[in-house]
């Protein structure tokens, strides 16, 4: 189907019977065609003018090669196109479009070298033509994206397809269990074929999953909507009780812009169509409807002109309260130099649509649109496989999930547009999270808090051993707090990376309690000083951020020695360790007035806690590491115990610090 003036405009029934047997006379004929509308005719008239023109009168040649050039680039018929400028440029047809319009067809062949040399000659004449600097880009990225193609599945689907156009894909109901079409196949009502496209008007038709979610061979639809004329492109209400349609109507004399209709459902069929009365325009083009999620906005193609930046922009108009508003441009965030057609809308609010205004894989390319709080949209393409060189677009999806239909006329040297389903894999991104005692056990009464910024705000029960597995979007940030009561919280921050592949993420909540003195490891000093060493940095900065997540908290920080030395020596020494983290803390931002520094020597040795008897097996629940117990251990056994009790650890001393300031 074609995808440009044809798609939008004027379909006229009446068949001209004219004759000639001269070059003169062809060419009349073809440019009355040509004024119509009427590509298919117009073409096989230039096509005799052509032939019938001497080869030595170069100019008329090159004029009538170039027409024949315009006719079938409008119907999609490529390989002809592509001849007929070549022999335009051949004859030095004195418009350098020709570079332009023969380049574009190249990159729909993939023909990436050639259409690089005619866009750059085109761009000698006019080096700030956008289209052109966008298709020499195409040039560059379409490889690379065939290349490095998205995880999109994408199947032509049978069940659709006929051997002429089906394209335009959209369902028709809140079930997803209806998808409505455009089809130009043999069961198109109409005259068999048209002077604009070769081929008959298109009508609506429509499939239906069965009770098995089976879906059943397409039919026209119910009710007096489809007609001898153009009708297609629909869109519906969100209630789907309403459907918005493109008609081009036909008139013997003149040509006939494209408006849109709007039907209404009475029961299982479709009633009588009315043209939308905003519409007051008689020369431009009104089509491809689609109406906004939340109903109050009907989005459309059109010619019309008003703040245009090309040749087809999209529009919308307000239609809340049953009447319409005003006609607004979506502006150049939205709409180029090239043609922008056939929006659809996602559950989401993401806006899809097609251009040739862009850099892409050729022809119409789809993008999806996605608007901010500010108004402002941000456009993608979509790249290779939903991509093609040829021309895609109509993109509808199955409700809230990444899969759906789309058309194309993909690999068709007819130019046929077809329907093709589309999935994207779902990418699965797990996190499996620990919540336990501090040196410790699984705390099976720990509750973990989720905040994301995509609005996720969950609380997690964690299982009897302290494990949770929570599913988490990839490219969101997350904060999450473990917590339980009698220990501190305790923060941890994740951002799921948009890979394309799954992943598992993996967190770990060591709380430390409130009731009982908590080990800092790793905490090391200069031999026989209180001085800090590098290696303790790590572990300071973690009860830094831990003092920061529990801000009512005050401490006690305490350094302990082993027995070894003089009593009154290892108790200044312990003391000035203590004061040494303590001054660490301050000068990262704790306030002074939650810790308090305590040396205490050798006068509080270790009492073994039964997770360390896992790691020393000579050890038991409940010993105290005193300077009798130790020498009676063998002389290995007493270095392991001596290092135990040269630590240094807080204990909570109160959790109600300027709570009530």
């Amino acid at each position: 189907m074609i995808k440009f003036a044809p798609k939008l405009c004027v379909l006229l029934s009446l068949l001209l019977t004219l004759a000639g047997c001269g070059a003169e006379s062809a060419l009349r004929k073809a440019d009355q065609h040509y004024a119509l509308g009427e590509y298919y005719e117009a073409a096989s008239y230039y096509k005799k003018a052509y032939g019938a023109t001497k080869a030595k009168d170069r100019e008329r040649r090159g004029q009538r090669a170039f027409m024949m050039g315009e006719c079938y680039r409008r119907i999609n018929n490529n390989a002809r196109a592509i001849g007929a400028y070549q022999n335009a440029i051949r004859y030095q047809y004195p418009d350098s479009i020709s570079y332009l319009y023969l380049a574009n067809l190249q990159l729909q062949k993939s023909d990436y070298k050639n259409a690089a040399n005619n866009y750059n000659i085109f761009l000698q004449a006019d080096s700030g033509n956008v289209l052109a600097m966008n298709g020499l880009k195409s040039c560059e990225l379409a490889p690379e994206w065939k290349k490095n193609p998205t995880r999109h599945i994408v199947k032509r689907d049978a069940l659709f397809n006929s051997r002429r156009s089906d394209f335009s894909p959209v369902f028709g109901d809140a079930d997803n269990t209806t998808l409505y079409f455009t089809s130009t196949r043999d069961k198109a009502l109409g005259e068999d074929k048209s002077p604009i496209t070769g081929v008959k008007a298109p009508d609506i038709f429509s499939a239906s999953k069965d009770e098995k979610g089976k879906w059943q061979k397409p039919e026209a639809i119910e009710g007096n909507l489809n007609t001898e004329y153009e009708d297609g492109a629909c869109c519906f209400s969100p209630d789907f009780q309403t459907m918005y349609l493109t008609r081009c109507a036909t008139d013997e004399t003149s040509a006939r812009p494209a408006q849109i209709f709007k039907s209404s459902r009475s029961d299982a069929s479709w009633g009588q169509a009315n043209v939308c009365d905003f519409i007051t325009d008689s020369v431009s083009s009104y089509a491809h409807p689609a109406v906004s999620p939340d109903g109050t906005w009907l989005y459309f193609v059109s010619d019309l002109g008003m703040d245009a930046f090309g040749g087809y922009d999209i529009y919308r108009i307000s239609i809340g309260g049953g009447n319409f508003g005003g006609i607004e441009n979506l502006g150049p965030e939205i709409n180029t130099p090239g043609d922008e057609m056939f929006p659809t809308f996602r559950e989401n609010g993401d806006l899809y649509f097609s251009s040739n205004g862009r850099p892409g894989m050729g022809g119409l390319d789809i993008f999806c649109a996605h608007q901010d709080d500010d108004g402002h949209w941000t456009v993608t393409n979509m790249r290779s496989p939903v991509n093609s060189p040829g021309d895609d677009f109509g993109m509808t999806f199955e409700g809230p999930y990444n899969r759906g239909f789309f058309s194309s006329n993909r690999n068709d040297g007819k130019g046929m547009d077809h329907i093709y389903s589309f999935e994207l894999p779902e990418t699965i991104h797990n996190l499996t999270g620990w919540v336990y005692e501090k040196d410790g056990y699984a705390l099976e009464e720990g509750l973990v808090y989720l905040i994301g910024n995509d609005g996720t705000n969950e609380k997690i029960n964690v299982k009897t051993d302290g494990s949770f597995v929570q599913r988490v979007t990839p490219g969101v940030s997350y904060v999450l707090l473990g917590t339980c009561k009698g220990f501190l919280n305790f923060k941890q921050e994740l951002t799921a990376d948009s890979t394309v592949e799954n992943r598992e993420y993996e967190l770990y909540f060591p709380l430390s309690s409130i009731t009982r003195p908590v080990l800092i490891d790793n905490i090391f000093y200069e031999f026989d000083k209180a001085t800090l060493t590098d290696a303790s940095t790590e572990a300071l900065d973690e009860l830094v951020r831990l003092l920061n997540d529990n801000p009512n908290v005050t401490i006690e920080l305490s350094a302990h020695c082993d027995y070894k030395g003089n009593d009154a020596y290892n108790e200044r020494l312990s003391q000035r360790r203590a004061e040494s983290v303590v001054n660490y803390l301050i000068a990262h931002g704790i306030e002074k007035e939650r810790l308090t520094p305590k040396g205490y020597g050798e006068s509080k040795p270790k009492v073994v806690r039964k997770k360390l008897t896992e790691k020393y097996d000579f050890l038991h629940e409940g010993d105290v590491l005193t300077e009798s117990f130790i020498l009676a251990l063998p002389e290995e056994q007493q270095e392991i115990c001596n290092q135990l009790n040269r630590r240094t650890e807080f204990k909570v001393i109160r959790t109600t610090y300027r709570l009530f300031d």
